[in-house]
């Protein structure tokens, strides 16, 4: 996406109010520190000789960060060099071994998105074993090679036996319920998005946080930012961001059943109507004109004259086997619906993604599940996970179901178990190919050869819908 210098300033003022907001909720955030886990990416040209780079990197990157001014509400644990650092691994492992030493210190623990700080839990779960034998020696992994961490941490490396003793002994536990605010017991609140796709994140988040609130603060994306939440503690479910128009010119095109595809003119961002939908088109500052960012949002009030949005979906749809669409919100909601059957097993899916196999005839829809089991002895059996299956043809539309029931087009949906820790290899493998840890997101749907090979090859067990769903003519939902 294109980007000027003066844009930084635009965005720079957007975070300087994210705080002052938080405030309002949540006192004592200047007695303390936030542990964020933010990462860059190497950077590349185009053809042209242009620098191209994610838009987070841009911004790490950039003097705004670098040198910006002390901030009590602002102070990190993680230190510049290690948020600048290329290499992920080394990256990460300062970045969690400074948040260790600091464990007493850390009032919020962060990324940008939820699927992030899940990647940041599970590195701790892999690693806990040299980073506390960093901090029982006072000294530093050596895969840790980059000279600027290295100088950095000269002045944080520490030998401290008794917190070594402590984080050794709760990262020893199989039960990691709660072990957020084991280790950092100061902790008030989650700061990661958890709206949209990255919902399906919120219950893995409440078993490592025990519970602690979600807070999204900001709606933004790699072609402009767009506005800020300002009830920052309100449930995920229920969060409404207020946009900041002089961010970008907003317009706005009506989105639903009555809205005619041809007839549709675009509405100003003064003219929007509270509970209707539409589809965000942003002129920016940097050269975009009327593009489609392909978000659709629903009014839901106005801030003096600023409307408010609660984001819905992305637009576009992930499965298609006939005539049947699916959407990320739907499959969504059927994964949602499907996962209740688990709970009696203390169960649950912490990952999945899709594709539609048109190998088979009839074609039909593939899930991937990841499960998190916190009772291996009450694995939910053949039956049960089939029953998932039902379940979450039951939740899709009825034009799938007719295909199903009625047109035989569409054959049983199959959901594949894979082993845990599938998915943070393929988000390895995605940033192998040059994605930004960052801004990383799981696919809800899948094509690419390699991904589902990478997929097939940890799959430990296969489930069909055993019966068809329910569908009449005279059904409509």
């Amino acid at each position: 996406m294109p980007t000027i210098k003066e844009e930084l300033d635009r965005r720079q003022l957007l975070y300087s109010l994210l705080m002052p907001v938080m405030n309002l909720y949540v006192k004592g955030l200047d007695k303390g520190k936030g542990l964020y886990f933010l990462f860059v990416k190497s950077e590349t040209k185009t053809p042209g000789g242009l620098l191209a780079r994610p838009v987070l990197t841009s911004y790490y990157k950039s003097e705004h960060f670098k040198t910006r001014p002390y901030d009590p509400f602002n102070v990190y644990t993680s230190p510049n060099e290690a948020i600048l650092c290329a290499d992920s691994f080394q990256s990460m492992y300062t970045q969690m071994l400074c948040g260790l030493y600091e464990s007493e210190q850390v009032l919020r623990v962060g990324a940008v998105f939820a699927s992030g700080l899940l990647r940041a839990i599970r590195f701790l779960q892999l690693n806990w074993p040299q980073l506390t034998h960093d901090i029982r020696t006072g000294s530093l992994n050596t895969k840790v090679t980059d000279p600027a961490i290295q100088e950095c941490m000269a002045q944080v490396l520490r030998p401290d036996p008794d917190l070594a003793d402590f984080i050794a002994k709760e990262c020893a536990k199989e039960n990691w319920k709660g072990i957020i605010t084991t280790i950092w017991p100061n902790t008030k609140y989650l700061d990661v998005i958890v709206t949209g796709a990255m919902a399906q994140y919120i219950p893995t988040l409440d078993y490592y946080s025990g519970g602690l609130p979600l807070a999204c603060t900001m709606y933004a994306s790699s072609e402009c930012y767009f506005g800020l939440n300002l009830t920052p503690m309100s449930k995920p479910s229920q969060v409404s961001y207020t946009i900041m128009p002089n961010m970008a010119y907003f317009e706005f095109l009506p989105h639903g059943p009555n809205s005619s595809k041809h007839a549709r003119k675009l509405v100003d961002l003064a003219d929007v109507e509270i509970g209707k939908e539409y589809e965000l088109v942003i002129t920016t500052y940097s050269g975009l004109c009327r593009y489609r960012v392909g978000d659709i949002l629903r009014v839901t009030g106005f801030y003096n004259s600023a409307p408010q949005f609660h984001f819905v979906r992305r637009k576009n749809v992930l499965l298609s086997i006939d005539s049947d669409k699916t959407d990320e919100a739907e499959l969504q909601k059927a994964v949602e619906n499907a996962s209740q059957i688990l709970q009696e097993f203390n169960t649950s899916v912490v990952e999945y993604t899709s594709y539609a196999d048109t190998n088979t005839i009839p074609g039909h829809y593939v899930m991937y599940w990841e499960l998190l089991v916190k009772d291996p002895t009450n694995f939910p059996n053949e039956k049960v996970l089939s029953q998932c299956c039902l379940v979450m043809e039951e939740s899709l539309n009825s034009v799938y179901r007719q295909c199903r029931v009625a047109d035989n087009s569409i054959g049983p949906l199959e959901i594949r178990v894979v082993k845990s820790g599938t998915f943070e290899e393929l988000m390895d493998y995605a940033i192998s190919r040059g994605a930004s840890i960052n801004q990383y997101k799981v696919p809800r749907c899948v094509t690419f050869t390699p991904v589902m090979e990478l997929l097939d090859s940890r799959v430990i067990s296969v489930h069909f819908s055993p019966s068809l769903p329910h569908w009449t003519p005279e059904r409509r939902r």
